[in-house]
């Protein structure tokens, strides 16, 4: 008889008669969208954890689009080729080109010595993506931007809680961007959110989440990126077991990691990256081959398991980009071709655990 399927990731909910009574509000007072009282309360407890205001949206997505709308982007943004297409995307969508930049081969996020050759005169910003929640090199980044008058824009879509030297990495750059999505650490089932320190560039992100009008006045362009009552909801509610969550994620991740140790697989490690506070998002091992990477896959799907090719394609690679936008970038070209996330939630049993890098081990050794 087959083992129960056992998924890269799942989705945790509240304990159902939390929700149920959280609802009796929402029904007796029947404000249901449109700034009700769990989102103001949901925006209000964010911006305390991240110290810094925060927008809540209906996605991530629209969060990257909200964001370079309202830092009235144009023309061209250097950009990361690894990451989830919405990152490419939003820039595409809002009329701005994606300039690929190369990743570093340690974090595969953004290589900042790779950035100031490839600026052109038309480009207006800098979009790097947190890469499964390890933190892109701000420090660098934020220099250049200084230097050539760019907005820095962060996808923090991995990187709930994370935190660099005590502080939360979603306070870095002119804004960043968060999924609430329901296979992301923390999550609303759909869901995101703007953070930013500039007042005025949060009061543009308000504006144009509502159709670019307050009451009676039209003032501008927008569309709706509003969220409801319900999904603020179970956002409330996770918040209280997150820390329970993120200490089940570490342990497993932890014996991940001891199990793998021996074998010729790259897994990264949160104890490397100095003064660095992770969430445990996922847990990503590379391959020396792409070879290896499927025949880990098929293996692992043999046995319903299923991780995922986390991030393929390299987004450089998009068939349906311009020709001129596809330039070469060979880390992320090759990290895309041997990255594999595992499958890591708070739940998982460690006899998974187990069995799963028992085939990982069995195929490694088959492969040598």
């Amino acid at each position: 008889m087959n083992q129960p399927a056992i998924q890269v990731s799942k989705t945790y909910l509240p304990p159902r008669e939390d929700y149920h009574a959280l609802l009796e509000s929402v029904w007796d007072s029947q404000w249901v969208t449109n700034n009700g009282p769990l989102l103001r309360e949901l925006e209000r407890t964010l911006a305390t954890r991240f110290d810094s205001d925060t927008y809540v949206v209906t996605n991530g997505t629209v969060a990257l689009q909200l964001a370079i709308r309202s830092l009235s982007l144009t023309g061209s943004a250097i950009t990361t080729p690894f990451s989830y297409v919405a990152t490419t995307n939003a820039l595409l969508w809002e009329g701005v080109d994606p300039i690929f930049v190369d990743v570093d081969p340690d974090w595969y996020c953004l290589d900042p010595t790779l950035v100031e050759a490839a600026i052109r005169p038309d480009t207006t910003a800098i979009l790097a993506t947190h890469v499964y929640g390890y933190p892109c090199d701000h420090t660098a980044l934020a220099a250049i931007a200084e230097r050539h008058g760019l907005a820095l824009i962060y996808d923090a879509a991995h990187a709930f809680d994370v935190k660099v030297d005590g502080r939360s990495i979603v306070t870095w750059g002119s804004a960043s961007t968060l999924s609430f999505h329901a296979t992301k650490v923390f999550h609303t089932i759909e869901g995101g959110a703007v953070v930013a320190g500039d007042a005025e560039l949060l009061a543009r992100v308000d504006l144009m989440r509502s159709f670019g009008h307050t009451g009676r006045e039209y003032l501008g362009l927008g569309i709706n990126g509003k969220t409801s009552e319900l999904h603020c909801g179970i956002g409330l509610l996770n918040l209280r077991q997150l820390a329970a969550n993120r200490v089940a994620r570490r342990d497993l991740s932890e014996l991940y990691r001891d199990l793998l140790r021996d074998l010729p697989l790259r897994c990264l490690d949160p104890a490397d990256f100095p003064g660095l506070e992770y969430n445990y998002a996922y847990f990503p091992i590379f391959c020396a081959t792409n070879s290896l990477r499927e025949s880990l896959v098929e293996r692992l799907n043999a046995h319903n398991i299923f991780p995922r090719r986390y991030f393929e394609p390299s987004l450089n690679e998009l068939d349906f980009l311009p020709t001129e936008l596809r330039v070469a970038c060979p880390v992320s070209e090759h990290a895309s071709r041997t990255a594999l996330c595992l499958p890591l939630y708070p739940d998982l049993d460690p006899v998974d655990v187990h069995r799963i890098t028992s085939i990982i081990r069995e195929t490694v050794v088959q492969w040598a």
